[in-house]
């Protein structure tokens, strides 16, 4: 899109802006803050306030239930089995199956409330999320991989929304299980339950060593993945030109060598979380046998029945069960925190804003200024070098000069899509820095060399010019764009459905579409990059025509490498190594045998420019 970027060899595919290829592999980034990612996580879910206070209530009800079945397994062996009452027996047994069923409905119904909260939650981020996308920067995007932009949205959203899903209410009945079975241990006999707990504190230690090691394989795992997003998400786009180059073992290649590092740094983290569950399971049967020895020591000394230590050894194995199953949600946890921290980076990130002090801009008549304005995309390597122009109103303005000397850059700086570094461009003698960046791009017409087409009907793509458009002038914007005729000839005419980019239309279709959008849009001024400069002669005169009742009565900015097409222009600005060399007209520009005169007698004779 830039000049300056063509001045520069292309980046290795997979290549982030910030930093060397794949820099993530040789430095793990540092963990960030866990507790304050969930409070943002918690500014989603405390919306629906009510519904997660009845679904807590519900998890702890139901926690209670479950927790009778070992304390009545106990009593129906010291009251009921002992003195061999079988009627008594059968009610207790009745009552242990009521306390299941209860449990288990209890639990369908916590989830089924979680699994709603969750994903209306989800909902509302990922709608936060695309919105903040829209309000960036085009730097922003220019600096980054299109496909780790989209993992985000996608991918690291998703893990979100399979925590808060499936694994929250878990989570929280198994810590109040946790709990209560604790409790009902004390309750019942005080030894036993402090020998119960003397492997509590190696549960914690070994999960806390194992969580700070975790979180930092896990993003850069998702960091991981969105770089071989972008690759994929590249390399499917360009599949045109992988294959006119004969690049497919290139591209896999590629693909292969990206892949095996996301392969590395994935077993690494998995590697420490595959450390939990088997950990957890030595933890919990040491746990075991030390109630069964003790228990079976106590009942000696007459300090337990029998009844009292099945149950505690039922209660160990649930004291075991919430933490080999926190153990198991561990993975999931680490993978939601580290991708909810990457989508909070994308929320942190600073919006496209207006100056607090920006006015409406109304109506223009289309005088444009340029004084010794600069500007670099980056700041070591200026584009444009105090460049000066004056364009009056309804004037055509000409840009040319070799590829990289900065006429895209102007079209750039003229739309705000970036800002100056110093110097001044006026419209009718205001500021733009002074306006209101959406209405002045409303003022703006773009047709650019590859416009873009979205997977919609014909009549959809133009009136994306101006939305509240009738189809009545949509087709007389097509008309005017001499893009009526072939619209007729297409299968369904305006109602036929393009394809990802309108790839099943020309390229010279594709750009009469594209200026009868402009033409709907009626802009005050007009920038013209390349336009015609892709399509055959014949091509090119409908687009010409198009052209010229487009910029009837506007100001127009036009660049051009075919000389040839702006001869009628009222100024022609030669522009190389990011300043205006010659201005004037074609015919006098020629006459002063210079620069401008070179390129286009070297055009001319079919010489490469």
């Amino acid at each position: 899109m830039n000049e300056q970027r063509r001045k520069t060899p292309m980046p290795p595919i997979g290549f982030r802006p910030g930093g060397p290829p794949m820099a993530f592999l040789q430095d793990s980034p540092k963990s960030k803050d866990a507790r304050g990612t969930l409070r943002r996580l918690w500014t989603y879910l405390e919306r629906q306030r009510w519904t997660l206070i009845g679904t807590a209530l519900l998890v702890v009800v139901t926690s209670i239930i479950d927790l009778l079945g070992p304390f009545l397994m106990g009593l129906a062996i010291d009251t009921y089995i002992s003195k061999s009452d079988l009627s008594g027996l059968l009610r207790l047994l009745g009552w242990m199956v009521l306390s299941y069923i209860l449990a288990a409905a209890g639990t369908w119904a916590q989830t089924y409330l979680m699994a709603g909260v969750a994903q209306r939650a989800v909902r509302d981020m990922r709608t936060d999320l695309f919105a903040r996308l829209q309000t960036l920067p085009l730097r922003y995007f220019d600096q980054r991989a299109h496909g780790e932009i989209m993992s985000r949205l996608t991918n690291d959203v998703e893990n979100i929304s399979n925590i808060l899903a499936t694994n929250a209410s878990q989570l929280i009945s198994n810590v109040l299980g946790l709990a209560g079975v604790i409790v009902i241990m004390f309750i019942m006999n005080v030894p036993l339950a402090l020998v119960s707990l003397v492997v509590m504190p190696l549960t914690f230690f070994l999960t806390r060593a194992i969580a700070k090691r975790t979180r930092v394989g896990f993003r850069a795992t998702q960091g991981a993945l969105g770089e071989l997003n972008g690759i994929i998400e590249e390399t499917i786009t360009g599949e045109r030109v992988v294959k006119a180059f004969v690049r497919e073992e290139t591209a896999i290649a590629q693909f292969s060598k990206v892949n095996r590092r996301l392969q590395k740094v994935a077993l690494r983290a998995r590697i420490f979380t595959s450390f939990m569950g088997p950990l957890m399971n030595m933890v919990h049967n040491l746990g075991l046998a030390v109630v069964a020895c003790a228990g079976g020591w106590l009942a000696v000394q007459a300090l337990a029945t029998v009844g009292e230590i099945a149950a505690f050894i039922n209660y160990a194995q649930r004291l075991g069960r919430p933490l080999n199953m926190i153990a198991q949600l561990f993975t999931s946890i680490q993978a939601a925190l580290a991708g909810a921290e990457r989508v909070f980076e994308t929320m942190d990130e600073l919006p496209e804003t207006d100056a607090p002090s920006a006015v409406p801009l109304e109506h223009i008549n289309g005088r444009v200024s340029l004084k010794d304005v600069s500007f670099g995309y980056d700041a070591s390597v200026p584009v444009l070098k105090n460049v000066n122009l004056e364009a009056a109103p309804g004037q055509m303005i000409a840009l040319v000069g070799p590829t990289g000397a900065g006429k895209t850059t102007i079209a750039n700086l003229l739309t705000r899509f970036y800002d100056i570094d110093s110097g001044l461009i006026e419209i009718d003698g205001l500021n733009v820095a002074a306006v209101k960046k959406d209405d002045l791009r409303r003022k703006l017409g773009l047709v650019l060399q590859d416009n873009f087409l979205f997977a919609a009907t014909v009549m959809e793509n133009i009136r994306y010019g101006r939305l509240e458009a009738s189809d009545e002038e949509v087709r007389a914007a097509a008309v005017l764009a001499n893009a009526d005729m072939f619209i007729h000839r297409l299968p369904h005419g305006y109602q036929t459905v393009l394809t990802e980019r309108g790839s099943n239309l020309s390229q010279g279709q594709r750009q009469l579409l594209a200026i009868a959008r402009a033409v709907l849009a009626d802009p005050d001024i007009l920038i013209l990059d390349e336009a015609t400069s892709n399509v055959d002669t014949r091509t090119e005169k409908h687009l010409q025509e198009a052209l010229l009742r487009l910029m009837g009565g506007r100001t127009s900015f036009v660049i051009a490498h075919r000389l040839s097409t702006i001869r009628d222009a009222d100024q022609v600005l030669v522009i190389n190594d990011g300043q205006i060399i010659e201005r004037g007209t074609h015919q006098g520009l020629l006459e002063q045998k210079g620069f401008y005169h070179h390129l286009y007698m070297s055009q001319f004779k079919g010489q490469a420019i």
